[in-house]
């Protein structure tokens, strides 16, 4: 890698950018620019983002924001030993977006059982009171992954794409401290 491209890199990587498609070039956005740009996903559909987003934003608020669908998405589309989701160091094989899609789908099947309507569809009370019900085993009607899996993994997506950034330590009042992380030269 020459010298200009590791450092364009290395800013991008330290703002939390990513390599999006748009237009077919491949451009370097954060996962909230990439959805406000209105980035088109490449392994998820748009009712699985929708329920991703959701969940993600009960999960941890700013999460829809930090665009969430675009960082599992964008992350489904590389080769799996690549993947940022802490879904790669669990016991599930690639490709993960089997994962996602059964859990996704586990919870607006049981989301239509219990309330009749789509999780994304529901109040911000009954979002909540489905996770609890999710992180603690308690929905019945339950198709898919384990449940308390599912939780921990999609709340795990949901801090590292509203907190794991400059602009999410920024939000949590944590001083982003660049010095700390000194500069490699590889």
């Amino acid at each position: 890698m020459d010298d200009i491209a590791r450092r364009a890199f290395m800013r991008g990587a330290g703002i939390g950018a990513l390599a999006f498609t748009v237009g077919g070039a491949e451009v370097l956005l954060t996962a909230a620019q990439a959805r406000e740009q209105g980035v088109p996903l490449r392994m998820l559909t748009s009712d699985e983002a929708r329920t991703l987003e959701a969940v993600g934003e009960t999960l941890a608020l700013g999460a829809r924001q930090a665009g969430i669908a675009h960082f599992v998405d964008q992350q489904l589309a590389l080769p799996p030993g690549y993947a940022l989701l802490t879904l790669r160091i669990s016991e599930v094989r690639p490709p993960y977006v089997d994962f996602y899609r059964a859990a996704l789908g586990g919870i607006d099947r049981a989301s239509q059982t219990l309330l009749g309507r789509k999780y994304a569809d529901f109040t911000a009370a009954e979002q909540r009171d489905f996770i609890t019900r999710l992180r603690q085993n308690k929905i019945e009607s339950w198709q898919g992954p384990s449940q308390s899996f599912v939780y921990g993994t999609l709340r795990n997506d949901a801090i590292d794409v509203a907190y794991g950034t400059v602009e999410g330590f920024a939000r949590l009042g944590v001083p982003y401290m660049p010095h700390i992380l000194p500069e490699r030269s590889w």
